[in-house]
């Protein structure tokens, strides 16, 4: 998991020698979800935290914080899908110049 982790790879392309990918993604995923991860962090973070190692303050640039262009609201009333009929034209159309 930690090799799978560290060079970002997909599970399929495991190396041999780790066993079945579908096994270490199974394990992995029931790991993560018993918190198996998340308690060692945790207990890591109260270390450092105690010892005044960690800055704790965080920034979030919104000018690269992008939502896909379908993730907008509709502002339609009734839940309707947001899906319209438009008709898309290249920039290169020479009816646009």
């Amino acid at each position: 998991m930690v090799y799978k982790i560290r060079t970002g790879i997909s599970w399929r392309d495991l190396p041999e020698r780790y066993g079945p990918w579908k096994t270490m993604y199974t394990r992995f995923r029931r790991y993560a979800l018993d918190g198996v991860f998340t308690q060692p962090l945790q207990q890591i973070q109260a270390h450092a935290d105690a010892a005044g190692h960690i800055d704790w303050l965080v920034q979030i640039d919104s000018t690269i914080v992008r939502a896909h262009q379908h993730a907008a609201a509709t502002g339609r009333k009734g839940g309707g899908t947001g899906r319209t009929n438009r008709t898309i034209t290249s920039s290169a159309d020479p009816e646009m110049d």
